[in-house]
């Protein structure tokens, strides 16, 4: 009788934990720009996202006279992180988290602070500032930042539950500008590190993986791609991929070739 071979590990055995919260799919979508929410909930589905970012101030949530979002993407089969997209002072983050928690006992949320309505990057001192506000009122933060190390350290040193470095400015689609720093950010963190923002398309998703982040948080690249059911499965995709390749290790890059087979002995 053959031996049977033990099957590698698969990749859903590979989770991830934040704020004492464990998930399997490292791949997290917002819930703006799609056409409806009836596929938004089925980019959802094709992404095999269990995490979708909610926008406190742009989706509806409570308000039975029109489509709600609850009705289409259920927060019994996913877990929702409420943002404070378009905030751009401290209070009003901290404000707008405090009314998610009263409306639906959210305490796992991402902040962030933005700054100048052209680039979308985050005011990152008045987002250091908000974060001590809200870990001091015992929420658990996901904070959207820059990609700096020295300021990414300053937030975990904070309380923040998890770094959120920017690739791209928000909705630009540019793809990773500086692999440097997140690699950095990488190394120094004991919390985990999400690329968010500036993802366009699937192999930006595999470099931030193949990076060491722990996941990827995209919107605009589904909701705005001509297929978006199509893309949330090539994004799926692609974050498998690059997370399987970090983990494998890739080879030593080179300056010369280097032959697959010997050269010695040959006829």
């Amino acid at each position: 009788m053959n031996a049977v071979t033990p099957k590698p590990e698969a990749a859903s055995d590979d989770v991830w934990s934040v704020a004492g919260r464990t998930f399997r799919s490292r791949l997290i979508i917002g819930t703006g720009k799609y056409k409806d929410y009836a596929l938004n909930a089925a980019a959802a589905e094709a992404s095999g996202a269990e995490i979708v970012t909610v926008a406190l101030r742009r989706v509806n949530l409570s308000d039975p006279s029109q489509p709600m979002l609850v009705d289409f993407v259920r927060p019994d089969r996913f877990t929702y992180l409420p943002n404070t997209a378009g905030c751009f002072t401290g209070e009003d983050a901290v404000r707008t988290l405090r009314l998610a928690r009263e409306a639906g006992g959210w305490d796992l949320v991402k902040l962030e602070v933005l700054s100048n309505t052209k680039h979308l990057y985050p005011d990152m001192e008045e987002t250091l500032r908000a974060l001590k506000l809200l870990v001091a009122e015992g929420f658990s933060v996901m904070v959207y930042c820059t990609d700096d190390p020295v300021y990414c350290r300053k937030l975990e040193d904070a309380g923040a539950s998890a770094i959120m470095p920017a690739a791209a400015p928000i909705g630009s689609g540019l793809g990773l500008q500086n692999r440097v720093n997140i690699r950095l950010i990488v190394e120094q963190s004991s919390v985990p590190v999400l690329v968010d923002a500036g993802v366009g398309t699937a192999s930006d998703a595999t470099v931030a993986m193949e990076l060491g982040c722990d996941a990827v948080l995209m919107n605009t690249a589904i909701a705005e791609a001509k297929d978006p059911i199509r893309m949330a499965n090539a994004m799926k995709h692609a974050v498998i991929a690059g997370r399987e390749a970090y983990l494998a290790g890739r080879m030593a890059k080179r300056l010369y070739a280097d032959p697959s087979s010997p050269l010695a002995g040959l006829i």
